[in-house]
């Protein structure tokens, strides 16, 4: 075992060794007294007097739990060897930690683990999480692809969980781009979990950063991947999923931005396709917000009043404003030649009077003009 036993630092990394992430007796145990006397507690085998009097539930079965990895705890030169690999430790309290991460609560990280140049809380104070399905379609890896790109242009840092299908588009639109991304990885550092992406995951810690709260040589395990991903959706301003089935991992990222009050949106797909049957859902039933491109996440991730998108295209037709007799008498004219009033009236089904006076309109919104023999359309520009 280290010989920084006394130290807060230490506890934190020990303590990351003992429980898994998200641990809320831990969680608890931590906030009661302070990582510290929380892993005396687990050493001493019995909880903390200033513990015992919160009655925190599942604390003494955790105890019991904890310290019988306590054989897990890194040695000097194990840490030493990770440091020599690149791989840092960032701790509540230091000039780096995430800010947003306090929106956990007691669910929040004990430390991470970081590996790449990025200072991550510069990087995470404008970004966005971008997630979707491992099997992606090609409509997916599109979407997600320019999506992720038009956000890095304009300096949004992308986090998403290093996985194939989406992820993978994300991070490497994100580098393409010269943009910043952070994967936030269900393993540790060390194992480097998918190993398929582990040239993609070099190129990532070049100008972002690898994070997990996983000891480094932590193999991944299910529940994992889904413990991961409240830090996906807390790191973040908000959320988008591109794609998602009924059943994806990316509903669990998209839960957690729902409960912790971030911006939640969705990309719509085909009806036809299971892979968005989730964005479908989150959007009818969960109020995402529906989203199309790069304008609508901004303006949905902005202080109110700032990155409004510019209207979308008005749909309606110039004629669509007019009256049902001036429609009428519109829609009387020949494609090709021209009409005297009269005609254009008994086409129209109107008198001569109304077809006078809804010409003269005609002519002044420039759907018509004169011409030798009567009226004809206007050519249109």
């Amino acid at each position: 075992m280290v010989s920084a036993g006394g130290s807060e630092r230490f506890a934190r990394i020990a303590l990351s060794f003992l429980a898994e992430p998200g641990d809320l007796a831990l969680g608890r145990l931590v906030e009661a007294c302070g990582p510290t006397a929380a892993f005396a507690a687990i050493c001493d085998g019995r909880p903390p007097p200033a513990a015992a009097l919160g009655g925190i539930p599942g604390l003494d079965r955790g105890i019991e739990r904890w310290a019988a990895r306590l054989s897990r705890v890194p040695t000097d030169s194990r840490l030493a060897a990770w440091a020599r690999a690149g791989i840092r430790v960032v701790c509540p309290g230091d000039a780096e930690w995430p800010d947003r991460l306090g929106s956990l609560g007691i669910a929040a990280p004990v430390l991470l683990w970081v590996h790449g140049c990025a200072d991550l809380r510069v990087a995470c104070q404008d970004s966005v999480s971008v997630v979707g399905a491992r099997a992606a379609t090609g409509y997916g890896s599109h979407v997600s692809t320019e999506l992720a790109a038009a956000l890095a242009e304009r300096g949004w840092t992308l986090v998403s969980g290093g996985a194939y299908g989406v992820d993978s588009c994300v991070h490497r639109a994100a580098v393409a781009a010269g943009g910043r991304t952070v994967a936030v990885l269900a393993s540790g550092l060390g194992y480097g979990y998918p190993r398929g992406n582990r040239d993609l995951f070099t190129v990532i810690a070049r100008d972002g950063a690898l994070i997990s709260e996983w000891p480094p040589d932590q193999a991944p395990s299910r529940p994992g991947f889904l413990i991961r991903n409240r830090l996906i959706a807390a790191l973040s301003a908000g959320t988008v999923v591109v794609e998602a089935a009924m059943r994806s991992g990316a509903l669990s990222t998209a839960r957690h931005a729902r409960d912790l009050c971030r911006p939640l949106m969705a990309v719509p797909g085909p009806v036809t396709s299971n892979q968005s049957e989730g964005c479908h859902e989150i959007i009818r039933q969960w109020d995402a917000i529906l989203v199309t491109g790069v304008a609508d996440v901004i303006e949905a991730i902005s202080p109110v009043g700032d990155g409004l998108a510019a209207p979308h295209r008005d749909c309606t037709e110039p004629r669509d404003g007019l009256d049902a007799e001036s429609a009428a008498v519109l829609e009387a004219f020949p494609g090709r030649g021209s009409r005297g009033p009269a005609q254009l009236a008994v086409e129209a089904g109107v008198s001569l009077d109304t077809a006078m006076r809804c010409l003269g309109l005609l002519a002044a919104a420039g759907f018509i003009e004169r011409s030798a023999s009567g009226w004809r359309l206007r050519k249109m520009p």
